[in-house]
């Protein structure tokens, strides 16, 4: 079953030499306005998968999501994100104004970065104790927030990094974590977000498929 704030499925088929985009598998080409039976195999539509996840579903990673709103709806990529971490359980973990929020709702439609690497699933049993343990010290009351400089992210950061530093691994820093973990799937998500909104607005979007010699150009990639 979707959750209310699930998007409409993508589908890709091939047509008219072209790569096209729509909800749903559509009857008849937008372009040459012929039938879209597909005769050949790669001809036949394929399902673009959503790189949103329901977070709640989701145990020991790191999720973003607007702070207002969902990604497919009121998201124009400036908005404000707020972050946090899931549980085993999936309830959600996150530093507000208001201190250290557990949401058991609201996370249903997130980009999700796991957190248990192979090398630390021996620490599966004692996540939600350490999770607690950390919420619960004096550096995340609801008077110590600050928007810049001490927020949401300054929490999930700081909370991944005593984990590391509890297997001997080095801390990363905001930079880092942000270009190497958050940058590929919030890119991948921001390109999903546009074509989805060329969809509602024309009913179909339409690319190039790559060419054999160059490869995938700018703005041609699929999702």
């Amino acid at each position: 079953m979707q959750c209310p704030e699930a998007g409409k499925p993508i589908i890709k088929f091939n047509h008219c030499q072209k790569h096209v985009y729509s909800f749903g598998v559509l009857r008849r080409c937008p372009l040459c306005g012929q039938d879209v039976g597909s005769r050949r195999l790669e001809e036949a539509p394929v399902s673009i998968s959503e790189p949103f996840t329901n977070g709640h579903r989701e145990k020991c990673s790191f999720l973003l999501r607007p702070t207002r709103g969902t990604f497919l709806r009121e998201y124009d990529g400036r908005s404000d994100l707020h972050v946090g971490i899931t549980s085993t359980g999936g309830v959600v973990y996150n530093y507000t104004v208001h201190g250290v929020q557990r949401d058991e709702v609201g996370w249903e439609q997130s980009v999700s970065v796991p957190l248990l690497r192979p090398g630390l699933f021996g620490l599966l049993d004692q996540w939600d104790k350490f999770l607690e343990d950390f919420s619960a010290t004096g550096a995340w009351l609801p008077h110590r927030y600050e928007e810049d400089h001490h927020n949401c992210y300054s929490y999930a950061l700081a909370f991944i990094n005593c984990v590391l530093a509890t297997e001997g691994e080095e801390p990363l820093d905001r930079e880092e974590f942000t270009e190497k973990f958050v940058v590929p799937r919030t890119r991948k998500a921001s390109k999903y977000i546009m074509l989805y909104h060329v969809i509602e607005e024309q009913g179909f979007y339409v690319t190039e498929p790559p060419s054999p010699q160059t490869g995938p150009g700018p703005g041609s990639g699929s999702c």
